[in-house]
């Protein structure tokens, strides 16, 4: 948890009010389903999977365990998840010292894309967040695929700046149950 980050917030997203809160444990199906309901996470197994259960638990544990990450759910008026996000501030020695805050798995649910709670969320997080945790940088990266996702950021006022680089490690073996 990010403790600089007052927490939960009713942000407007065009016709509607979300909530964002910080995540609790009871909200890991709605992540993981979040993550799911995506082609390019799919392609990379997030299938919310019920065998990948104990997985994404010991994550979300880890994240809401570290005082420099947060996992953010926006809720609806009925209260269900419709969008949630990862932020982590990262200390650097890079632009004389900088912070910046890193922003991963940006997801809104698909029956509720294009109705302004990811742009609710992610400005959020450039008016608010960044300078809440003293960053002066906030810094994403978004998959080759997602080409929707680089114009909405670009109209955000992000730019392509930089390019990627990933390297996929095996995973370790996992102990027989």
């Amino acid at each position: 948890m990010i403790g600089a980050l007052t927490l939960p917030v009713t942000l407007r997203a065009r016709d509607r009010d979300v909530v964002l809160r910080r995540a609790v444990e009871d909200d890991l199906t709605a992540v993981v389903e979040l993550l799911a309901d995506d082609t390019v996470s799919t392609a990379r197994g997030d299938r919310a999977s019920a065998a990948d259960e104990p997985l994404h638990r010991a994550a979300m544990r880890e994240i809401l365990a570290d005082p420099a990450n947060d996992l953010l759910v926006a809720t609806d008026a009925a209260g269900t998840v419709v969008g949630t996000l990862q932020l982590t501030r990262i200390p650097g020695m890079a632009r004389r010292g900088a912070t910046r805050l890193r922003v991963e798995a940006v997801r809104v649910r698909s029956t509720q894309r294009s109705g302004g709670i990811g742009a609710a969320v992610v400005r959020w997080v450039t008016d608010v967040a960044a300078p809440a945790t003293g960053s002066a940088l906030v810094q994403l990266t978004s998959d080759d695929a997602r080409t929707d996702a680089h114009r909405f950021y670009e109209r955000l006022g992000f730019t392509g700046s930089h390019r990627g680089f990933t390297y996929a490690v095996a995973p370790p073996a996992r102990a027989a149950d």
